[in-house]
C-alpha cells in the first residue's frame, strides 16, 4: 500500500483505540477495513513527518516571506503542516531520502526563443579576417600581446612556431603571475608537448585553422581529464576529473594548446579563491573582478593568447570591463556546458575572453554547437564576415542610462554614429528586475544543497553576508510561489526585449548597469564587452559589499584605468554584434595600450 492509503486506513483505528474501552490488543489485531472503492487520494493524508511546529513558528516565518495569517489560520496551518507537506521533505529528510546526483538537470528547460521567433541568421557563414599580420615582432612582449588573428597568420606562414609562442607565454606566467594570482594550475610539460605536436602537423601540411598551435587558458570550472579542476574552492583543491569538458575537447580538436587553468572566485563568485585574490594588471591594488577573474587578469597581462570564461550574472562582463579586455557572452544555448560546474542551469553560459573582437569570434566558432550532455544546448547558425559594412545598423540606447554613464559610454555612441550606424532611443519598463534573481538564488541553492548541509560551505575562506555560504543558506527560505512568479516575470521581460529588438540591431549600454546585466542574462541575449576608452578612479573597485573590515585603497591623484562599453545583440546573432563591436574597436583606437609593468 502507498503511505497515503495506509494512513487513511490506519488513522481512524488509532483514534478508535484511544477513545473507546476496546483493548489495545483487540484493536491491533483487527483487520483494517478495505479502502472505499473510487475514493481518490487527498492532500493532508500522509503520515506526519518533520519537526513539530506551532502557531508561533508560522508567526516568525511570516516575517521572512512577507505574508500575514490570522491567529486562526496559523493554528490550522500548524496542525496540518506535518501531514499536508510531509511529502515535500521526504526526499531530503526521510523517511524515503533520495540523493540527486550532480549530473541530473531539472526537467524544465529554459529556451530564450519565444514562440514564433527565428533562431538567429538564415545562413551559416564564417569568414576569417584578411588583414595582413605584418612582420613578426622582434620583442617577445610584442608577440605575446598580438591578437590571435595575427598569431595564427604567423604560425600558418611558418614565421612563428607554436613551441616558441608557448615558451613565451610560460615565461610570462612565471614572471608575472606571482603578482596577479590568476593561475591555479600551470601546465608547462603538457603545453609544450601539444605545441610540438601542432608544429609537426602544420609542417606536414595538416593545418587545422586559426586556433592551431595557439596557447590558451581556461577558467578552472571546466573539467580537464587528469588535471585538477578546483572551482576555486578549498574542498576541491585535489579534485581531478577523468573526462574533458566538451569545450576543452573542441579546442583540442581545433589544435589549441592548453597552457593553464585560470582562477575564479570560489564557486564562481567574485575574485577570491583558495590561493588569494586575483588582481587587476592595470591597477594591482584592486581585484580583477569576477568570477572570471583569472581569464580577465591573464588576458590583460598577456599570459595566454585567449581564455574561456563563464557567466551567470556578470562574470564575463565585469572582469572584461575592469581589466580592459574583450568578453563575449554567447546566446544561452549556443555553447554547451557539458563538463562545467553548474551554478544555475537556466543561466550559466561559457564564452571567450580575448584581446580583440575578431579573436572572440574565432574562438566562438570553434566551441559552438549542441552536445548531448547539455540539454539546453541547441544547433544555431553563426554568420560572421568582418568585412561586412556596419553602415545602417540601428544601435539602440537608453537616454537616461547614457546621461548617468561615463564619458566613455557617451563617446561610444558617437563612434557608432561616426561609423555610419543609426542611434535609436529605446525604453524599458520601470520594473523590479532584481526580483528575477530569485531564480539564480533558488537554482544555486539546489545545485549546492549537499554543500550547504554537509558543512563544505564553511570551508570557503569568504564567510561574509554577501558570499555564497550565507546567500545559499538564506535561499532555503525562498518561497516556491515567488520562484514561479519570477519565472513568469522572466517571460514578460523576454517579450519586452523582443519588442525592443524589433526596432534595433544591437543595444549599446554602460557595461555594469545592474538592470541590463540582470535582464540580458535572464533572457539569454548575447553580450559583447570591449575597451573603448579610459576613466580616472580615486579608489579601488570591489565586487564585495562595503564593510569597515575591508576598506579599499584610495588614490591621490586618481589612477587611469581602461573602461569599456557593452553591446547586447539579438538572440543567436553574434555575427552582427561582432561587426558593430569591431567598428567601435577600430574607431576608439585604444585596444593596443598595455598595463604598465607587464
Amino acid at each position: 500500500m502507498t503511505d497515503r492509503r495506509r494512513f487513511l486506513i490506519n488513522a481512524p483505528l488509532g483514534l478508535l483505540a484511544a477513545t473507546t474501552a476496546t483493548t489495545t490488543a483487540t484493536a491491533a489485531a483487527a483487520e483494517p477495513p478495505a479502502a472505499t472503492a473510487g475514493a481518490p487520494p487527498t492532500f493532508g493524508a500522509l503520515p506526519p513527518a518533520g519537526p513539530q511546529v506551532t502557531p508561533a513558528t508560522f508567526a516568525e516565518a511570516e516575517k521572512l516571506l512577507q505574508v500575514t495569517l490570522t491567529p486562526a489560520q496559523r493554528q490550522m496551518a500548524a496542525q496540518a503542516w506535518p501531514t499536508t507537506l510531509a511529502g515535500l521533505t521526504a526526499r531530503r529528510a526521510g523517511p524515503k531520502k533520495l540523493a540527486i546526483d550532480d549530473s541530473v538537470v531539472p526537467m524544465s528547460r529554459f529556451d530564450p526563443l519565444l514562440p514564433g521567433m527565428k533562431a538567429g541568421p538564415a545562413r551559416a557563414r564564417f569568414v576569417r579576417g584578411y588583414a595582413d599580420a605584418g612582420a613578426l615582432p622582434a620583442s617577445d612582449a610584442d608577440i605575446a600581446y598580438a591578437s590571435v588573428a595575427q598569431l595564427s597568420r604567423w604560425i600558418e606562414a611558418g614565421k612563428l612556431t607554436s613551441e616558441r609562442l608557448t615558451q613565451i607565454y610560460l615565461a610570462r606566467c612565471r614572471q608575472f603571475d606571482p603578482r596577479l594570482r590568476s593561475i591555479i594550475t600551470l601546465l608547462p610539460e603538457q603545453a609544450l608537448e601539444q605545441a610540438r605536436a601542432a608544429d609537426r602537423e602544420i609542417a606536414a601540411g595538416r593545418y587545422r585553422g586559426p586556433l592551431h598551435g595557439i596557447p590558451y587558458g581556461v577558467k578552472d570550472l571546466l573539467d580537464t581529464a587528469g588535471i585538477a579542476t578546483t572551482w576555486g574552492a578549498e574542498p576541491l583543491r585535489e579534485r581531478t576529473p577523468v573526462t574533458d569538458a566538451t569545450v576543452i575537447t573542441r579546442l583540442r580538436e581545433a589544435g589549441a594548446v592548453l597552457l593553464a587553468k585560470l582562477s575564479l572566485g570560489a564557486l564562481a563568485m567574485n575574485d577570491i579563491w583558495f590561493g588569494g585574490q586575483t588582481m587587476n594588471p592595470w591597477l594591482p591594488e584592486e581585484g580583477a573582478s569576477g568570477s572570471s577573474a583569472g581569464p580577465g587578469a591573464a588576458m590583460a597581462a598577456a599570459l595566454v593568447a585567449f581564455a574561456i570564461g563563464s557567466e551567470t550574472g556578470g562574470s564575463i562582463v565585469s572582469p572584461s570591463t575592469r581589466c580592459g579586455v574583450t568578453g563575449l557572452r554567447p546566446t544561452f544555448g549556443r555553447v554547451p556546458r557539458t563538463g562545467a560546474m553548474t551554478l544555475c542551469w537556466s543561466l550559466d553560459k561559457l564564452g571567450p575572453m580575448t584581446r580583440s573582437v575578431e579573436d572572440a569570434m574565432l574562438v566562438l566558432q570553434a566551441i559552438s554547437g549542441p552536445d548531448a550532455g547539455d540539454v539546453a544546448s541547441v544547433p544555431a547558425r553563426l554568420d560572421f564576415d568582418p568585412a561586412a559594412p556596419v553602415r545602417g545598423l540601428r544601435v539602440g540606447y537608453l537616454p537616461e542610462w547614457m546621461k548617468e554613464g561615463t564619458e566613455v559610454d557617451r563617446a561610444a555612441l558617437g563612434l557608432a554614429k561616426k561609423a555610419g550606424m543609426k542611434p535609436v532611443p529605446v525604453a524599458l519598463p520601470d520594473w523590479p528586475y532584481g526580483s528575477l534573481n530569485t531564480i539564480l538564488f533558488a537554482e544555486a541553492a539546489a545545485a549546492f544543497e549537499e554543500w550547504t548541509f554537509s558543512g563544505k560551505m564553511e570551508l570557503l575562506s569568504q564567510q561574509t553576508p554577501d558570499a555564497w555560504p550565507n546567500l545559499l543558506r538564506e535561499a532555503r527560505f525562498l518561497s516556491a510561489v515567488d520562484f514561479v512568479q519570477a519565472d513568469r516575470m522572466r517571460r514578460m521581460v523576454a517579450e519586452h526585449m523582443a519588442k525592443v529588438f524589433a526596432q534595433i540591431d544591437v543595444l549599446l549600454v554602460p557595461s555594469l548597469r545592474d538592470e541590463m546585466l540582470t535582464i540580458s542574462n535572464h533572457t539569454g541575449h548575447p553580450s559583447l564587452t570591449l575597451r573603448t576608452g579610459f576613466v580616472q578612479v580615486s579608489e579601488a573597485r570591489s565586487d564585495w559589499a562595503p564593510h569597515p573590515s575591508r576598506p579599499v585603497p584610495k588614490f591621490a591623484p586618481p589612477r587611469r584605468v581602461p573602461h569599456g562599453v557593452t553591446l547586447i545583440g539579438r538572440l543567436f546573432d553574434e555575427g552582427t554584434l561582432a561587426r558593430a563591436g569591431m567598428a567601435l574597436e577600430r574607431l576608439s583606437g585604444v585596444a593596443g595600450e598595455r598595463p604598465a609593468g607587464f
